[in-house]
């Protein structure tokens, strides 16, 4: 018998690893789509990028920032050029962004820029420019963070004074520390900003920061208009985003009309008196927008990495040899798959979370736009909470996905390190993690007194949970055989993670004069967790219309997220006596936990193949759909510029000189001897 190559062998394993799968992919697929039309979408806008050479990717490991700069420039104008081409919708063009997973200087003004204008511009502003902005006739970015102040809005420095006799807006960085910084497309690309600075009204009174609209760059030259300097802030960390221009900008004194402040809800007449706005959580609209976008972006960012090293790790064999004298399976070792399958259900969760998510926040941002703003203060407080939710769990699962690669997944080729390197910035940008868990500490807090000064009064998205604290429900407290049973049971994990929030939202007001360090963080997660698993109640309901195979495989999935966080929030579940204390308590859960992954184990790779990610859209060599990762690696390191070079660079200038010098000292000590 000819013996089977390794390379041959891992393609056979993950033929294998398809062919018993539980559940229909295409079904799976359909669901993460929202729909099978959605899917089809997706493949044809798939299909035409694929097809086009401006989208190649198999240089981009080997250029330098500059380059990679050019590069993205090219491919943004050339999805501007398909949209028009094939008559895409934003969302469309949006979906080609997404397949792509490239860092583009485009993203700002995508993410930002255009939500601020649909949100807070006049009707006058509007009819001036959106025409420009949505056919991309101007470039914008979103300048709020400074050198000085980040999430602390309030104590920006920039300042926009406004000149009565001139009907005019004076915008200033009065100090080093004002200088906008870290703006995304700022560096080199955009010709318009909307900057974020404080209103000075005539007489010197501070309305505040408001929003306003500077031009930055002619449009005939793209050179930087008088009064403004304008630069890149220079490389990231790790050499994320190293296509996007993060840029900095200070205004000496530049003057812009009256009518370029954002004045949907406040504003300033031609005399100079304040307009106040109805409600002043209106100006929350743009980062809103983003903080609900990053949920799903989290999902598909770990989908990524977990089909990468779910793949990798069904291919690669390592260490025990069965009867056959096969390594075995990466994938098949406890260590590693209760390490990766929880990623696996956070990418599902986070995928239709997110989704649901920013349904419901158009549905507020529509009724904030009538002037219903009951709901903005609550989707703000919940918002703030999902991106520290999602960003740190997609940080963290993303270097622990690169991790159980082993060694090769620190090369590039792996694909999981460009991701980790681009996400890193997420848990600060948008503001700082540890910051916005207090806003939603501040929005807890406000419904708890509430509730319990008028327990008639209706509580809302993120704050059902502290109904628990004056009901009839009696505090569930888990003795055996309980704790045996609950872990079976996604409805009661919900109820569990819901008691866990009101138990320790009761113990942060009771000690609120003198709060633990730590505190804030505890209860914004707490909070945000009970949040997700209602959720993730109201999402395992919606799966009886799915065929029952295919609902019972995300239903496990679900519940896998259920578990995991219960055993997350496992100090909270002993110090409120939810658990008692015992050896047992905490083994169940694990136990449960273990169940659960084996019981999926069997389908992780058919579950990753319904993230749809073709070979090309992936960009990973240890990911590739049919598991030959070694050719895959070999081949990519033939590409290596290094490999394509005859000598050695340096040689004779540098490596040359010290090995003869060695060769040399070498003999004098040996003619010694």
């Amino acid at each position: 018998m000819t013996p089977v190559s390794i390379a041959e062998k891992s393609a056979k394993d993950m033929m294998a690893a398809r062919e018993n799968l539980s559940f229909d992919v295409e079904t799976v697929r359909d669901y993460l789509f929202g729909g099978r039309t959605n899917w089809k979408t997706h493949k044809k806008i798939e299909d035409i990028l694929k097809s086009d050479p401006a989208f190649d990717k198999s240089q981009r490991n080997f250029i330098g920032r500059v380059e990679a700069y050019e590069r993205a420039l090219a491919i943004t104008n050339r999805l501007v050029e398909l949209q028009r081409a094939h008559g895409w919708s934003k969302q469309e063009r949006g979906q080609a962004a997404f397949i792509l997973s490239e860092v583009l200087p485009i993203t700002s003004h995508d993410v930002a820029f255009e939500p601020v204008f649909l949100g807070q511009a006049s009707p006058a502003m509007m009819s001036e420019y959106w025409d420009l902005v949505s056919n991309k006739g101007i470039q914008g970015c979103y300048l709020q963070t400074e050198l000085g102040h980040g999430s602390n809005v309030a104590c920006l420095e920039t300042t926009a004074t406004y000149i009565p006799e001139a009907h005019e807006f004076d915008i200033h960085s009065p100090t080093l520390t004002s200088t906008k910084w870290w703006i995304g497309g700022l560096g080199k690309t955009v010709t318009h900003g909307i900057v974020q600075a404080q209103l000075i009204l005539p007489g010197g009174e501070n309305a505040g920061p408001h929003l306003f609209l500077v031009q930055l760059r002619s449009l005939e030259d793209h050179t930087t208009l008088p009064g403004i300097s304008i630069g890149d802030i220079g490389p990231k960390a790790c050499g994320g985003l190293a296509a996007l221009d993060n840029g900095y900008a200070r205004f000496n004194h530049v003057r812009i009309p009256r009518t370029n402040m954002f004045s949907k809800f406040a504003g300033v007449t031609e005399d100079g008196r304040y307009i106040r706005p109805r409600n002043p959580k209106h100006s929350f609209g743009g980062m809103m927008y983003i903080r609900a976008s990053m949920v799903t972006a989290g999902g598909w960012t770990l989908a990524r990495a977990i089909t990468i090293a779910i793949r990798y790790t069904t291919v690669r064999r390592q260490g025990e040899c069965d009867e056959h004298g096969l390594e075995r399976q990466v994938i098949r070792y406890p260590s590693t798959y209760y390490r990766l399958l929880p990623i696996l259900a956070r990418a599902y969760v986070f995928i239709a979370l997110g989704r649901q998510t920013l349904k419901e926040f158009t549905t507020i941002t529509e009724r904030s736009a009538r002037g219903d703003f009951t709901k903005l203060s609550e989707a703000h407080a919940i918002l703030c909470g999902l991106k520290v939710l999602v960003t740190n769990a997609v940080v963290r699962d993303l270097e622990t996905a690169r991790r159980a690669l082993g060694g090769h997944g620190y090369s590039a080729f792996a694909g999981i390190g460009r991701l980790y390197a681009d996400y890193l910035p997420a848990v600060t940008y948008e503001g700082d993690n540890f910051v916005l868990d207090g806003q939603v500490v501040r929005a807890a807090m406000k419904s708890y007194h509430a509730f319990m000064s008028t327990p008639s009064s209706p509580l809302g998205l993120h704050s059902s949970y502290i109904r628990l604290l004056k009901g009839n429900d009696p505090k569930p407290v888990l003795k055996e055989p309980t704790t045996t049973t609950i872990w079976q049971n996604s409805n009661s994990i919900v109820h569990l993670l819901e008691w866990r929030a009101a138990l320790v939202l009761s113990e942060v007001v009771r000690h609120v004069d003198d709060l633990d360090a730590n505190a804030n963080q505890r209860l914004s997660k707490a909070v945000t967790d009970a949040f997700v698993a209602v959720k993730i109640g109201e999402m395992i309901t919606g799966l009886d219309a799915l065929p029952r195979r295919e609902g019972d495989v995300i239903r496990a999935l679900y519940h896998l997220y259920l578990l995991t966080t219960a055993e997350d929030a496992l100090v909270d579940l002993f110090s409120t006596g939810l658990l008692q204390q015992s050896e047992s308590r905490d083994r169940q859960l694990r136990l449960a936990i273990e169940q659960q992954c084996s019981r999926l184990l069997p389908d992780a790779v058919g579950l990753t193949d319904a993230f749809s990610f073709s070979d090309w859209a992936l960009d990973s060599a240890l990911g590739t759909f049919d598991g030959r990762v070694y050719e895959e690696i070999w081949r990519r390191a033939q590409l290596e510029p290094l490999n394509q070079l005859g000598n050695t660079p340096g040689y004779y200038e540098s490596l040359r000189p010290m090995l003869q010098e060695g060769q040399k000292l070498t003999k004098r000590v040996n003619s010694r001897l």
